[in-house]
């Protein structure tokens, strides 16, 4: 036995120096991931959706046809105020109800039918009368994201007001000294004609969390296909009796059943692929049973929660196997370190950094929050990202098979063969 202090390790230096490189990057990491990408979601944003319907018919004024709502449409459209922040979708009706109903606008201004006639009535209001006001309406979008639709509801807002102003100042021009002669409240609208108001673009149940139910939900399975990745892992090596498996203060063994990699790797997949049937189920049965999510097509979220379970496990697993120890520091990054920022979902990938929205378009939370984001809030509609989440999932298998068994297979061919925790001492005859 050895007389050696244990505590005596703690004066090596290449213990020191080894982890703190490997905590240092991740710590470094992390704050880059996490803290850069919302530092600053304004002076990033770039194109964010938004709609712009002008509903107006218009009034005849003076002998000649007026159309307000389309010069405030032709102003909001040209201005050059909001830089190309704002990506305006000029639309009808029925496409903004679409667009809404997709997650494809995060939010919309709407001009309405009777805004030109409204607002012309003001300029001959009756001196004892109260004119009413015209009004502009903001939508916003909360199943595609709180701060999208945030975001969103304060450019068209100040759009509005913007438009409205300028609509006033033309008004008090052209009613020259008539404009004077009108009641102080009547001039007062004048100046500024347009109601701003705010509704709801469409509505969620409130047991949606404002729109992040389907985050936290995708979070729960990629969080569980992860950490699930690394238990299996472990638990198949020692029934390979490859390592130790302590409970407490016991220590267990199993007899060595030599493997190769690349069967390691497939036995762990098959197993991650049944108990994703479990998980998946527990997943639905919580959020949906227990804590009472809003939740409409419940086959196919169970169907999408068991194969988004299963996809991240087995992409856990091919890292683990690739990589080795080092694996799940990477598995750790790829599914939550740069996945979280990027997900679409508690900051849109219109508000980040170029170098995010370029992770975005593969990173897996993406992609399977777009999926669950369908199926709770958009009617499971297709093009409302379920199609894209089913693609990108399957792509994800197929690159982690082919990288997994490819890698582990030339492991296996190289002979760089796994060494067991324990072996038996050789035994060596006494001499006689």
């Amino acid at each position: 036995m050895s007389g050696i202090h244990p505590f005596r390790v703690l004066r090596a230096k290449p213990l020191w120096i080894a982890n703190g490189v490997i905590t240092g990057v991740l710590a470094l990491l992390f704050t880059v991931f996490y803290v850069g990408a919302n530092i600053d979601p304004v002076d990033h944003m770039k194109n964010l959706p938004v709609g712009l319907v002008n509903a107006d018919k218009g009034a005849a004024v003076g002998g000649k046809q007026v159309n307000l709502g389309a010069q405030i449409s032709e102003s909001i459209t040209k201005s050059t105020v909001s830089g190309d922040k704002i990506d305006w979708k000029v639309m009808d009706g029925k496409q903004l109800a679409e667009g809404l109903g997709k997650g494809k606008l995060y939010g919309a201004l709407v001009i309405p039918a009777d805004f030109t006639s409204s607002t012309v009535a003001l300029t001959g209001a009756a001196t004892t009368a109260t004119p009413a006001r015209p009004t502009l309406t903001v939508l916003t979008n909360q199943s595609a994201g709180s701060v999208g639709s945030g975001l969103a509801r304060t450019a068209t807002t100040q759009a509005a007001e913007s438009a409205s102003l300028q609509v006033g100042n033309e008004l008090t021009a052209q009613g020259g000294s008539g404009a004077a002669k009108l009641p102080a409240a009547a001039r007062v609208l004048l100046a500024d004609p347009a109601a701003v108001t705010v509704k709801d673009g469409h509505p969620l149940d409130s047991h949606s969390g404002l729109g992040l139910t389907a985050f936290y939900y995708a979070l729960v399975l990629v969080v569980c296909g992860m950490l699930s990745a690394n238990v299996i892992s472990g638990q198949v090596d020692h029934a390979l009796g490859y390592t130790h498996n302590d409970m407490g203060p016991l220590r267990l063994h199993r007899p060595l059943i030599r493997a190769t990699r690349a069967q390691t790797l497939a036995i762990s997949s098959t197993l991650m692929a049944g108990l994703s049937l479990l998980m998946g189920t527990l997943v639905m049965a919580g959020a949906v049973g227990l804590m009472g999510m809003d939740a409409s097509h419940l086959p196919l979220l169970w169907l999408y929660s068991v194969c988004a379970i299963a996809v991240t496990g087995i992409g856990a697993l091919t890292l683990l196997a690739v990589f080795g120890t080092p694996g799940m520091l990477v598995v750790t990054l790829v599914f939550i370190g740069m996945a979280v920022p990027t997900a679409n979902a508690t900051m849109p990938l219109q508000a980040l950094p170029g170098f995010y929205r370029f992770l975005a378009e593969f990173e897996p939370l993406r992609q399977i929050t777009g999926g669950i984001r369908s199926i709770l809030y958009y009617d499971a509609q297709a093009d409302a990202g379920l199609t894209r989440g089913w693609l990108m999932m399957a792509v994800g298998l197929a690159v982690a098979a082919f990288f997994g068994f490819g890698v582990t297979g030339w492991y296996d061919r190289k002979g760089l063969h796994r060494i067991p925790a324990e072996t038996e001492p050789k035994k060596t005859a006494s001499p006689t």
